[in-house]
């Protein structure tokens, strides 16, 4: 199915990026309801398969409510789940009865208590929701997080360079923009505007690989949902380049030039400190030499600043002229 969701200058004005842990959470549940798990997570789901929700199967259709427009760029679980807690009973049945019909009108047993109750409910899916959330995806935020900024790091660059419809234009093999409307590709299901609300909420994940996912739930602004650059080496050690970081060793000096290899995805000074080895204020003091020489910039996501190569350092370690992308899905060429 091909769909479109028509634009209008104050979209465009209001599109906007976030990142959610809610998303995370559900895209992540439907990666492992999947036989097979997708090879980009198998390492993941071989630490932490186990609890897994019946109102997330793998695939068809997601219930709205799991996943609320976040409210800024960097929200929290515990506000996420907060909003979840709040649905009204209309909502949760609506999206409940969706899984039924798709499941051949039946509900799976372990959904019935709340559909018939969901206000008492909803506060005991809040609490397995965080109990899955510490299993099998806080070990693992702080990378995850980075990556996902990194994304939206990567798209606000290619924003201000390139303008915002080489940016939507970039987004995934299935989305193209045609100078009035994002027209989705394979679509499951119609994306129509009806009476949502203005812009579009651009949410970058994980585990949404190979897949779009929409939601369109008024009064909410549109959110497209699409797969993170860099997912295939979420789950890799990182190997670094040696030879060139040997190299760049000779000129910046080791400390420095460790640091600048192991920012190929933007890292807060907490967690450099952590690969390296080095002290946090040894790391503060390396980045702002490598901040003054133009290699590195510093960027504000929620409570953390992460620091991230700029175009100067990525040309660094850019060995052949290609896009330092490692990670770009398959059938995606990087741009």
């Amino acid at each position: 199915m091909r769909t479109e969701l028509q634009f209008s200058t104050q979209d465009l004005a209001l599109t906007r990026f976030a990142v959610s842990p809610m998303q995370e959470v559900v895209t992540s549940l439907r990666a492992l309801a999947c036989s097979p798990v997708p090879a980009l997570h198998r390492r993941w789901a071989g630490l932490v398969r186990g609890r897994l929700a019946a109102m997330v199967p793998p695939d068809g259709h997601l219930p709205d409510f799991l996943n609320p427009a976040p409210a800024g760029c960097s929200t929290t679980l515990a506000e996420e789940l907060a909003v979840i807690t709040a649905t009204g009973a209309e909502q949760v049945r609506a999206d409940l009865d969706v899984l039924a019909a798709e499941a051949g009108g039946r509900l799976p047993a372990a959904l019935t208590a709340l559909h018939r109750d969901p206000s008492g409910q909803l506060p005991r899916l809040a609490a397995e929701i965080e109990a899955y959330w510490e299993l099998a995806l806080a070990p693992y935020w702080a990378r995850i997080r980075a990556l996902l900024a990194a994304d939206v790091f990567h798209r606000s660059r290619q924003a201000a360079e390139h303008g915002p419809a080489r940016m939507l234009d970039d987004l995934h093999e299935t989305v193209r923009w045609d100078g009035t409307a994002l027209r989705l590709e394979r679509r499951h299901c119609a994306v129509t505007r009806l009476t949502a609300g203005a812009g579009l909420l651009l949410v970058p994940s994980a585990f949404a690989w190979p897949r779009v996912l929409t939601r369109v739930l008024p009064p909410d602004p549109p959110q497209l949902v699409y797969p993170a650059r860099g997912t295939a080496a979420l789950w890799e050690e990182r190997p670094g380049s040696a030879a060139r970081t040997d190299a760049l060793a000779a000129v910046l000096g080791r400390s420095r030039a460790q640091l600048l290899a192991e920012l190929d995805s933007p890292a807060s000074t907490t967690e450099l400190a952590r690969r390296t080895g080095l002290s946090p204020a040894a790391v503060s003091q390396h980045l702002t030499a490598l901040r003054a020489a133009g290699l590195t910039s510093a960027h504000r996501a929620g409570h953390t600043v992460l620091s991230a190569r700029t175009g100067v350092g990525d040309s660094l370690f850019d060995t052949d002229g290609q896009s330092l992308d490692r990670a770009t899905p398959a059938g995606r060429p990087a741009r």
